[in-house]
């Protein structure tokens, strides 16, 4: 009897054990904000020229603001979710958003408001509104209207948006992209800027831990798709619509990011954001493409 050879679309059990082996990866690598050393980018921060320490309170704001609301923002999504091996997953990643908020909470308590007092100047908050535009608001905001229409109609295409706006644009092209930019200015290899070695550390951490989330975001649209629940149309049209608003809310003076300045430059990290963002679609939206395996999503690619 023939046998056929075809790729085959993942089944429900293959979900299933996909989401346990997330929660396992989770477990597995646990870590604590609060071990990480923070010594040595004391004195890296005296360091930066003044731009750049605006620069680089403009970012870790906006990331830290980032992991507090999407902390609050997923909660729908694990009300909805019924099964065992998702709602496992979820709880790990709720508790890595707060250890992420408590992460960029702590860099500012200890590193920013001490170079702030050694330069003589007034300590800022990171929730200060001077560090956010309107399209950064905007996109959280919309993030938070597409979970919570979860809890009043978990239709296939709301839970594609809800898994659009969370894990394949604000984690998987702001996040990841940012973090990958600030890893690459504030490591080893940006001679024109000092080490945060503390800082690239917990980066290097969160963006192991949001390889994971974007992958189970992934997995979930894949199975949305293939299962013929939703177009794949409906995901490229939900992503392109806020694209424009992750571009916009990046906007800044960061002396880090700037076209010619030390650091990686926008258009690079467009590039590498672009790159990113159509291999994820490639693999969500083709039958016979994989999602990557965990331990390939938790690695950098920096």
């Amino acid at each position: 009897m023939a046998t056929d050879s075809r790729p085959q679309p993942e089944t429900q059990l293959d979900t299933t054990v996909r989401s346990h082996n997330y929660y396992r990866n989770a477990v597995e690598k646990h870590w604590d904000p609060h071990e990480i050393d923070l010594e040595a980018d004391l004195e890296g921060a005296a360091e930066l020229p003044e731009p750049a320490f605006e620069g680089l309170k403009q970012s870790l704001a906006l990331f830290g603001a980032g992991e507090e609301s999407v902390t609050e923002d997923l909660a729908p999504l694990a009300v909805v979710l019924d099964d065992i091996g998702d709602q496992m997953f979820l709880t790990t990643q709720l508790y890595e958003e707060s250890k992420h908020t408590d992460f960029f909470d702590r860099y500012w308590r200890e590193v920013v408001h001490a170079e702030e007092k050694r330069r003589g100047q007034e300590l800022s908050s990171p929730t200060d509104e001077k560090w956010f535009n309107e399209p950064y608001d905007e996109l959280f905001e919309r993030n938070e209207r597409a979970m919570d229409r979860l809890l009043e109609d978990d239709s296939p295409e709301n839970r594609a948006k809800a898994h659009c706006h969370y894990h394949l644009t604000i984690e998987g092209i702001l996040a990841q992209t940012g973090y990958y930019g600030l890893t690459l200015a504030y490591g080893e290899n940006e001679p024109d800027l000092p080490d945060l070695p503390g800082l690239v550390e917990g980066l290097k951490l969160i963006r192991s831990d949001e390889g994971r989330h974007v992958g189970f975001g992934m997995a979930q649209l894949k199975s949305l798709v293939i299962d013929g629940d939703v177009e794949a149309d409906l995901l490229r049209e939900t992503v392109g619509e806020l694209v424009p608003l992750v571009q916009e809310s990046l906007t800044s003076d960061d002396g880090a990011s700037s076209e010619g300045g030390p650091g990686p430059s926008p258009s690079d990290l467009s590039e590498y954001a672009y790159h990113k963002h159509e291999q994820r679609m490639q693999q969500i939206t083709t039958a016979s493409e994989k999602i990557p395996e965990v331990e390939e999503l938790t690695e950098l690619d920096a």
